[in-house]
């Protein structure tokens, strides 16, 4: 198990920072269950992120209450299993109901099973039950109950929640900017990240096979005290990397080939990192790779100097799109002018998804990209990848009235990704230690 970061206060002052945005309602937020992938085998536990944000508690099957309208000493209410020493010689280590109180700050914690038994009494006097609805099959039939049994009383006691409202609006507002404390636990994913990309192409070699790097990497992120990967990691020679989430990982490296890597690591708090760079195999582009690559390069930097207070993430890909375009229409593999390319989307069978998305708990973090018809507006403490690409391949056909592909171009496949947070005077790339100049992928 990764050494733990555990600071109690951290997640104190996020759950202040939650019920005060909460306002009369109470919230019901349950952690993760434990997942079989066959038999009754399972899979590593990994804590639901909603619920690890508000708490730090990293056990499975266990719920938090957040009752703004109770009074002090009654707000923060843990479930969670209780200590039982035949069942942690099986599964390990538990924390209990003593430790959910000393160690993770609950004013009041109970064992789960009584949590059908107590929610409708901590539920009472709520204007409203924020949960969210369709996630949790253990415990909705639970709220729900409860609420019911508000509802069949109202007539005599004149209280009821008015309805069940999502505490995600709020929760993913929150967790959008990021405090010091996370920019420093998303450096610290970015580090260990960075470093077992420049291993990897150290040690990248023709006739290797891709499973090779990518068990280098992944004992890089082990060894350096991270969970492990943070997604499953892609390491694609040659035309597999014109699939996006290829992860068959399993094909020889061949003399000529770009190697694209998009891998990054999970700390111990589930912070994570997210890379992609692309080298040459045999350590020399060829004249398209090296046209290619630095076209992905110089539209990948134009993008990176819009991350900025008072941005958007709509900039960022605008910025980049419009750089890969001109460029694809100086080389011939476009035609047209280029807002009509861009508007057409004529483009799109050699560059297909977006430059970015944020990043934080989740790799795909949460937090709203637009607020109506008005994109986010970037402010300091926001993460995003920034993370261009083209991939040359007759997968896609060609839009009419845009020319064929010559051969001299197919199974080039090239990313080149890197994490930036927004700061108040600009911004950092927080992987910057990845290289990825055009003389830093030769040898």
């Amino acid at each position: 198990m990764p050494v733990s970061v555990f600071d109690q206060t951290v997640h104190q002052t996020r759950r202040e920072r939650f019920l005060e945005d909460l306002g009369a309602a109470a919230a019901v937020i349950p952690a993760a269950a434990l997942a079989t992938h066959h038999a009754d085998c399972e899979w590593p536990f990994r804590q639901d992120s909603d619920f690890f944000y508000l708490t730090g508690f990293d056990e499975p099957d266990a719920v938090a209450l957040l009752l703004p309208h109770r009074p002090e000493g009654e707000r923060f209410v843990l479930f969670v299993q209780p200590k039982d020493p035949a069942a942690e010689v099986w599964t390990g280590f538990r924390w209990g109901t003593e430790g959910a109180v000393e160690r993770y700050g609950a004013d009041l914690a109970h064992p789960l099973d009584q949590l059908a038994e107590k929610l409708p009494h901590y539920l009472n006097g709520a204007e409203a039950i924020a949960f969210r609805v369709g996630r949790y099959p253990a415990v909705e039939p639970l709220v729900l109950s409860a609420w019911g049994r508000q509802l069949d009383t109202w007539s005599r006691t004149g209280s009821a929640a008015l309805g069940l409202v999502a505490p995600t609006p709020i929760l993913h507002r929150l967790r959008l900017r990021k405090d010091a404390h996370e920019l420093d636990r998303l450096r610290e994913a970015c580090r260990i990240s960075a470093e077992a990309h420049e291993l990897a192409r150290g040690i990248t070699r023709p006739g290797m096979n891709e499973s090779e790097v990518q068990a280098a990497i992944e004992a890089h992120f082990r060894a350096s005290g991270a969970r492990g990967p943070a997604y499953g990691s892609i390491v694609a020679g040659g035309d597999n990397a014109c699939v996006l989430h290829y992860t068959a990982n399993t094909a020889p490296l061949n003399d000529g080939d770009l190697l694209l890597i998009d891998a990054g690591c999970s700390v111990s708090d589930y912070y994570n990192g997210d890379i992609t760079r692309t080298f040459p195999v045999n350590g020399r582009f060829s004249a398209e790779q090296r046209e290619l690559y630095s076209l992905v390069l110089a539209a990948q930097e134009a993008a990176i100097a819009q991350v900025a207070p008072g941005g958007t993430a709509e900039q960022v890909h605008d910025t980049a799109l419009r750089v890969l375009v001109e460029g694809l229409l100086d080389l011939g593999l476009l035609i047209g002018e280029p807002d009509s390319v861009i508007e057409q989307g004529d483009y799109r069978h050699l560059y297909m998804h977006r430059t970015g998305h944020w990043l934080g708990l989740d790799v795909h973090d949460v937090g709203a990209y637009r607020l109506g018809e008005r994109p986010m507006t970037l402010e300091p403490g926001v993460v995003l990848t920034v993370e261009p690409g083209l991939y040359i391949s007759d997968r896609l056909a060609v839009p009419e009235g845009q020319p064929e592909i010559d051969d001299r171009w197919k199974g080039i496949g090239i990313r080149i990704e890197d994490d930036v947070a927004v700061m108040a005077d600009g911004h950092e790339v927080l992987t910057a230690a990845a290289l990825k100049s055009v003389e830093a992928m030769e040898r």
